[in-house]
């Protein structure tokens, strides 16, 4: 990781922290700056030329750009925005087009991210959108774009993919009342003789392999893709915005049949 933003990353992270419609006010800025420790050398300056002042000015001098990063931290926290929550969002999208450049994000919990690094401001934006655009068009079940969004804003498709199947396992529990995760958990839900939550009547043998069917294949999802993204760094596991969206319908589709399932009468 380099100790240092580039003057155009520093640039940007400035403009969008400061700009005049949806940045930080003067006195959040005035705040932020003296809570990281950080000299406001310009404070009559405008509010981007001022926060791009203070930030090269302490990066010049230290050669260390966490203070920087501690800004924007602070500066994103969540419950800063509580009593305008409208203010979020749009700040939250200004700033990562900027960041993208220097291979950061801020997710929709205001943690800092590591991201693949964008070249250009088409590709930053695209970034931002793309996927999820891709993802309408194929009609996917919302629950999935719900439980992935926060890395469908950075386009990391790695863990796009193991939230949207945490998602899955997350649904089967709130439906089951049941604790449990992975193939133990689909074992007792979608399993059984009869099953906890059946997709059909399960009445006729056809309906009953049907059942069985999306059993394994849940249970496949979970054993390819979850399992192994769990416990598997990134670097190790290639997926690019095609695997993703074949997977995410896969997932759209365990949705779509869970919501539709229904609890059998128990003997």
């Amino acid at each position: 990781m380099p100790k240092t933003f580039e003057q155009a990353h520093l640039q940007a992270i400035a403009d969008a922290l400061g700009d005049t419609e949806i940045g930080l006010t003067g006195s959040e800025i005035a705040n932020l700056l003296s809570a990281c420790g950080i000299n406001d050398v310009a404070p009559t300056l405008s509010k981007r030329h001022r926060l791009y002042n203070a930030f090269a000015h302490l990066q010049n001098a230290k050669q260390d750009r966490v203070p920087i990063l501690a800004f924007i931290r602070r500066a994103m926290r969540p419950a800063r925005f509580v009593r305008q929550q409208e203010r979020y969002e749009p700040m939250r999208r200004h700033l990562n087009v900027a960041l993208a450049f220097a291979g950061l994000a801020v997710k929709e919990s205001g943690e800092l991210v590591g991201v693949e690094e964008a070249d250009t401001l088409t590709e930053a934006k695209r970034r931002a959108s793309e996927l999820r655009g891709d993802l309408e068009l194929r009609n996917v079940h919302p629950d999935v774009l719900q439980f992935c969004k926060e890395e469908l804003l950075a386009e990391n498709y790695f863990h796009a993919v193991l939230e949207a199947a945490k998602g899955v396992a997350d649904k089967l529990r709130e439906r089951s009342g049941l604790f449990d995760d992975g193939a133990t958990l689909v074992d007792r839900t979608l399993g059984g003789t009869p099953p906890l939550l059946a997709i059909n009547d399960w009445s006729t043998e056809s309906e009953k392999s049907e059942q069985r069917g999306f059993c394994n294949l849940v249970k496949g999802l979970f054993g390819m893709f979850r399992n192994p993204m769990a416990h598997a760094p990134r670097i190790n596991w290639a997926i690019n915005k095609e695997d993703a969206e074949e997977v995410f319908t896969l997932l759209s589709l365990a949705h779509k049949r869970i919501d539709s399932s229904r609890m059998l009468p128990r003997v």
